[in-house]
C-alpha cells in the first residue's frame, strides 16, 4: 500500500510539472580547466566535464567534444528526497532510444538530448504529462 502511495506523489510532479527548453544549443566538453563562460562545470578526480554554450567554447581546452544539445530544465522544485524522478524520465526517454545526459543541482533536475532526439523526447515528456515550452 505505501508503495501505491509513493507512486501517486512521484506522478503529481509529473502532472503539469514545467519542463522548460533552452533555445541555445551546447557541447558537452572533456576539457583541460573548468570554463568561467559555462552552464554547469563538473570538476572530479580524473577529469573535467564542461557543458557550454556550442557558440562559446574554447577549442584550445577541448580534450573531447560532444555536440549539438539541447538542455531541458524541470523548472520544479523537486524535494531533495524525492525517489525515483530522474528514473520515470530516463527510463521514458530510454523506451525510445533518446541518450540523455542528466545533471542534477540541489532542487532542480535538468538533462540533455540531442537536437534530432529534441521532438520525440519532448512527446514523452507531455506523455508523462509535463508542461513542455521553450524559453
Amino acid at each position: 500500500m505505501g508503495d501505491f502511495k509513493f507512486i501517486m506523489s512521484l506522478e503529481n510532479y509529473f502532472k503539469n510539472g514545467k519542463v522548460y527548453i533552452w533555445k541555445e544549443t551546447f557541447a558537452i566538453i572533456k576539457s583541460k580547466k573548468p570554463n568561467p563562460n559555462a552552464f554547469v562545470n563538473i570538476i572530479g578526480k580524473n577529469e573535467t566535464t564542461v557543458i557550454i554554450e556550442q557558440s562559446k567554447y574554447n577549442n584550445k581546452d577541448v580534450i573531447e567534444i560532444e555536440k549539438d544539445w539541447k538542455i531541458l530544465t524541470f523548472d520544479m522544485v523537486l524535494p531533495f528526497g524525492l525517489v525515483g524522478f530522474m528514473a520515470k524520465v530516463s527510463k521514458v526517454l530510454a523506451d525510445e532510444n533518446i541518450t540523455i545526459f542528466a545533471v542534477s543541482a540541489y532542487s532542480t533536475d535538468h538533462i540533455l538530448v540531442k537536437e534530432k532526439d529534441l521532438a520525440r523526447a519532448e512527446e514523452k515528456l507531455k506523455e508523462l504529462g509535463c508542461v513542455v515550452e521553450e524559453k
